[in-house]
Formats: C-alpha cells, structure tokens, sequence
C-alpha cells in the first residue's frame, strides 16, 4: 500500500505540535522582522511577534524557497511514497507556482502540489479532508483531484480593526490610511482562491461582525447552495488576538446560522497577522469531505 504524508506551509493556521501529534510536516513560512528572518514555533513565539508588530520594527513576510521545500521533500520522502503537499493559495503567493515546477522537475509521481485555493480555516479543514481520504485508500491523484475541484467552495470575511498594519504592508496608501483613521473605519475583506478584494466598510465592530455574518449566509444561500443543501459545508471562526470577542461573534453566527455544523475557533497565523494587526476578526465557510 502506498504511504502518503501530508505537508504544508504555515498558512493552516495548524501549529507545530498539533502538526507533529497528527503526523503533518511544516515548511514554515519566513517572518522578516528588522530584515531578520524568523519561523513560527521554530525561534518566534506568538507574543514576541505581537510586541515587535506593536513596536517600530518593520515586519513583513516571505514565502518558503524551493530549497527548503526540496530539502524537507527529500527527508520525508525517505519514509514515505508519496507527498500531498499544500501551499498557500495561488491567488495570494506565486509559492504554489513555484513549488509546482519544482514538484515537476525533480519529484514527478512523488509530490503532488495541490492548488487548493484555501487559507486559514479552509485550508486546515482541506487537510484533515486529505488525512480521512488516505485513510480510505484513496490515491494521491484522487485527493488532489477533489481538493482542486472543490476549490471554489471557501470563502473568509476579515474585519480589520487598525488601517496602521496595512499601510505599513504597503496594502494602503498613508493618505488613505490617515483619512481611513480619522473617520474611524473598518474595513471588512474577502479572501478566496483569486485574491483579497475589499468587500465593505463600516464604523463599528458590531457593523463588522453583522456584515460578516450577512455575507457568509448570502454565499451559503447562493453560490454555494447545492454543497450547503446537502449538509457540505460548515463555518468557523479566526482572530488575531482577540479571543474573546471571537467567542461572542461565535454566539451570533451560531444564532444566524443554526443548521451549518460549526467547526473551530482559531488563532490566525502570524504571517496573515503581520498584515492586518493584532484585534482582527475572520468568518468564513467552505466545504468538507
């Protein structure tokens, strides 16, 4: 029987130990900070990046080079057959591009890079999804075939409380960010598979958390009905630093959306965090196995 192992980069959400006691790998993604490189779980902490993003320091992110990816590759390969190997999402990082070729080159019919256009949430859930289909047996090629042909079913709402991390990122101009402050908005983001595309501002984080809401219903109800109609799809929830607003929005999502199966509250990773700042609050649904 052919042995499967399963890796991905830091954008799951999934952390070190949780990795280790599910039998996952890692290839971390790099944190700039002061043009010093760092990796979660490996020599960051969470609360040391937090007190650097609150600080002066210039924080930025990287994603995972081909050596790395290749060097991890060639050491899982020596216990197992195959890798099902999941990247950040191609609308948001050439990584899974890149990775792809490498993949092609040097690791044809034993790595299989898997566009899966998730993160966060979604992408957690799509790798427990590859985890249960191996245990069915399921071959490499057929659960990178269902991952990627489920793709378009996930989507995330982020409220981001601060404009500050996004213009430091360079997502916003200083202008826009100084006017954005001064009339106290909030904007609320929409993550998929293409991209990050703004989706609506608003005043307060009660605003924030209804829009979110209003927005994950009307997906379920429209462009994801047939999967949410036959009990495929759930929802959750992820924040940057803010537990227990998290679990509040959690109360009212549950209210909203009674009959969607709710999956976990989760702590956004840090290379998503170093562009929105500490405080932002995320909702989102996707499909499951």
């Amino acid at each position: 029987m052919t042995k499967i192992a399963i890796a991905f980069d830091s954008n799951s959400g999934i952390r070190a130990q949780e990795a280790t006691e599910s039998g996952f790998f890692i290839l971390p993604t790099p944190i700039l900070i002061d043009d010093t490189q760092y990796f979660q779980d490996v020599n960051l902490t969470t609360e040391e990046f937090y007190e650097k993003l609150r600080s002066d320091s210039k924080v930025t992110t990287s994603q995972p080079n081909t050596f790395s990816a290749e060097e991890l590759w060639t050491g899982i390969l020596k216990d197992y057959d195959q890798i099902l190997y999941f990247p950040i999402s191609l609308g948001l990082s050439t990584s899974c591009e890149n990775l792809g070729k490498l993949a092609e080159e040097k690791f044809k019919d034993k790595v299989f890079v898997i566009d899966h256009r998730r993160v966060s949430i979604p992408m957690r859930q799509a790798i427990y999804d590859a985890q249960k289909m191996i245990e069915e047996n399921k071959s490499a090629e057929e659960i990178k075939k269902w991952l990627e042909d489920t793709a378009p079913f996930s989507a995330i709402y982020v409220m981001v409380t601060t404009l500050e991390y996004l213009k430091r990122g360079g997502r916003i101009t200083p202008s826009k960010a100084i006017v954005g402050t001064l009339l106290k908005i909030k904007p609320v983001v929409r993550i998929n598979g293409q991209g990050i595309t703004q989706y609506k501002n608003v005043m307060t984080v009660s605003q924030g958390r209804k829009a979110m809401i209003e927005a994950v219903k009307k997906d379920l109800e429209t462009k994801y009905r047939e999967p949410y109609e036959a009990g495929k799809m759930m929802i959750g929830i992820a924040h940057t630093q803010c537990p227990e607003e998290a679990e509040k929005f959690k109360k009212q999502l549950i209210e909203a959306i009674p009959n969607v199966e709710f999956k976990c509250i989760d702590e956004l990773n840090l290379s998503v965090a170093a562009h929105i700042g500490p405080g932002a609050l995320a909702t989102g649904c996707f499909i499951v196995y």
